[in-house]
């Protein structure tokens, strides 16, 4: 709170010192405010203001002095244009190569970059972008009105037009590239398919890209098999999409290293697939108690056991989906073709993991 009120106070300080210092002729003052005002209600410079900028060195001329918000102090700029958001920031960066320099700048994006993307973006998709970079980065260069699409607007910025400024490696072109939909990344989609009763309270890896015009994501799922065709999903809403938790490829067993700490009311997500030919995906389940547990704390041993239960409480009672055990001292992928195949654990520690399965939870038991 502090510090908004001493950015405030010092940007109004200098722009009245400045303002004071010799008063502007009538014509340049209606001028440059006219064209601030056309500026940031339309979205776009008026014509002739890509010398605002260059003018601001001038110190004087016949007319006055000329001012500009580049005559403003670093500090205060920088902290001006780190409240602006991303349409604000690329209607500024097409004014000046001053501006443009300021406003396309790593650390100004990385904000936005973690604002939008940070919860479905991983390790994995930053990989994915990098190779996409170094392998086909003609794919990636932005479009005439690839900033247009950022701003849900169609008027092409000149700047990006005719220069090269935006460098494919910079943030601001990463930030392109998801939101125009060119770069496929990797994430998991809850519910997969629509929410298909197969897949309740699941989690599969997907490649996913966005479609600004609807907000959502199409995802493209890794196939059942060498044979079977990819299946495509449009629609996909964001609380339906996480970044990967770990770094484990769909098709290999993860190494579980919390075995040895799980006890009965623990969160956990296991790896579960069809047959030996589907990838694995993550299902939500709680550690349950042995039968031979009344599940009462004071007198549970359920921890001291080498057997683990894991109960899927989103299945009926009679369901054969409902329990399961596994070997806590020698877990490996168990199971057969007719209840398919566990693999690795992982327990839950976050609640905003947990609150999330949570949401998603069917209004009726399935079988």
């Amino acid at each position: 709170m502090l510090i908004s009120v001493l950015i405030t106070w010092l940007t109004l300080f200098f722009l009245s010192k400045l303002l004071s210092l010799k008063p502007l002729p009538p014509l340049t003052s209606s001028v440059r405010l006219v064209s601030c005002w056309w500026f940031w209600r339309e979205g776009r410079p008026p014509l002739g203001s890509s010398a605002v900028c260059e003018e601001s060195h001038k110190t004087e001329d016949d007319a006055g002095e000329i001012l500009s918000i580049l005559d403003l102090p670093d500090l205060v700029l920088e902290c001006i244009l780190q409240k602006q958001p991303p349409d604000a920031l690329c209607r500024m960066a097409s004014v000046c190569s001053d501006l443009r320099d300021m406003c396309l700048s790593d650390h100004l994006w990385e904000r936005h970059m973690r604002a939008k993307w940070g919860r479905v973006i991983g390790s994995t998709a930053r990989q994915g972008w990098r190779m996409a970079v170094r392998n086909d980065p003609a794919s990636l260069e932005p479009r005439k009105d690839l900033l247009g699409i950022i701003l849900r607007k169609l008027w092409p910025f000149p700047w990006v037009q005719s220069r090269s400024d935006c460098k494919i490696t910079s943030l601001v072109a990463w930030y392109s590239a998801l939101e125009s939909g060119k770069l496929w990344f990797p994430a998991q989609v809850y519910n997969r398919e629509n929410n298909h009763v197969g897949f309740i309270l699941s989690c599969y890896d997907a490649e996913l890209s966005y479609d600004h015009s609807t907000e959502t994501f199409k995802a493209r799922y890794l196939p059942h098999g060498i044979r079977r065709p990819v299946a495509v999903e449009d629609g996909v809403a964001w609380e339906r999409i996480r970044a990967p938790p770990v770094r484990t490829s769909p098709r290999d067993l993860h190494v579980s290293d919390c075995l040895s700490d799980l006890r009965p009311g623990d969160h956990v997500e296991i790896q579960w697939r069809r047959n030996k030919e589907f990838p694995y995906g993550w299902w939500y389940g709680v550690v349950g108690h042995l039968e031979s547990c009344d599940g009462d704390e004071s007198f549970c041993r359920c921890n001291k056991s080498d057997a683990v239960v894991l109960e899927f409480n989103q299945y009926a009672p009679s369901s054969r989906w409902r329990r399961t055990l596994i070997d806590r001292k020698d877990h490996r992928e168990e199971g057969n073709e007719g209840r398919g195949f566990y693999g690795g654990i992982r327990k839950i520690s976050s609640q905003d993991e947990i609150s999330v399965w949570k949401r998603l939870w069917p209004t009726q038991p399935l079988e």
